[in-house]
């Protein structure tokens, strides 16, 4: 493998962030392996790259999906360089009184169960390969900071990935393992769509917000990428200017 572009997996990769993501890391030159459980736009996504890309369907939730990826990863590559652990789900606005059991456990098996196997399985990965190591990125998000209003699943995740993100900092140190944690607000994708219409505020208005073009997370990730592993940006912030997050409230 000698001399092979370095592979980095992108979680969520059939949409918004992650396919962005994914193309901004073709276009730098890595091999990209592209997870999503929407088969059919992920194939979309990956079909320009030819050889480049590998699309794997994959349920970040799902113990057995993340094996196989894995399992895929190391059958075409044999090794693994970055991971931008980015696969998240969200739910419509609620107080938390009626977030049902099922709607919290959906989000938080996404966002934080799913963060965990991706990143277990990394770990494993990287810790056992020669030359070993690499880079962990999790997406944060900025609720990992201040909540939303009726965000109480997602916001709880995402504090929870902070946590995540820190512990496998500080396990990764002896195998030359770098996490990070890039928190975004407000990129223009599907999720965010609403805040054109407007969102509620802590005020108990509805306002729109501002968002930004989502290939400046791309932009952002590759350069936080393009470290030397003796080296981190152990937190990014990235988002609107003008959105309301410094003063939020």
């Amino acid at each position: 493998m000698a001399g092979m572009a370095p592979v980095a997996l992108i979680t969520g990769a059939s949409r918004g962030i992650g396919k962005a993501a994914a193309e901004a890391f073709l276009a730098a030159g890595y091999n990209v392996v592209l997870a999503a459980r929407d088969a059919e736009r992920l194939t979309a996504v990956a079909a320009p790259w030819g050889e480049a890309a590998l699309p794997v369907r994959c349920d970040v939730s799902d113990p057995e999906d993340v094996e196989a990826l894995f399992a895929r990863i190391g059958a075409r590559f044999g090794r693994l360089d970055l991971v931008f652990n980015n696969a998240g789900r969200g739910l419509p606005e609620a107080e938390i009184a009626d977030i049902s059991w099922q709607d919290w456990r959906q989000v938080l098996g996404v966002n934080l169960d799913g963060a965990f196997l991706i990143a277990r399985g990394a770990f494993a990965m990287m810790r056992a390969q020669d030359p070993r190591g690499g880079r962990i990125i999790n997406n944060g998000s900025i609720s990992a900071h201040a909540p939303r209003v009726g965000s109480a699943a997602y916001t709880a995740s995402k504090h929870a990935i902070t946590g995540l993100t820190k512990s496998i900092a500080l396990d990764g140190r002896a195998h030359d393992i770098v996490c990070s944690q890039i928190d975004i607000g407000n990129a223009v994708s599907e999720m965010s769509a609403r805040m054109e219409q407007g969102v509620s505020q802590p005020d108990g208005s509805t306002r729109p917000e501002p968002r930004m073009d989502v290939a400046h997370v791309a932009d952002a990730l590759v350069q936080m990428a393009a470290l030397p592993l003796d080296a981190n940006i152990q937190f990014m912030t990235i988002m609107a200017t003008k959105m309301p997050f410094i003063g939020r409230g």
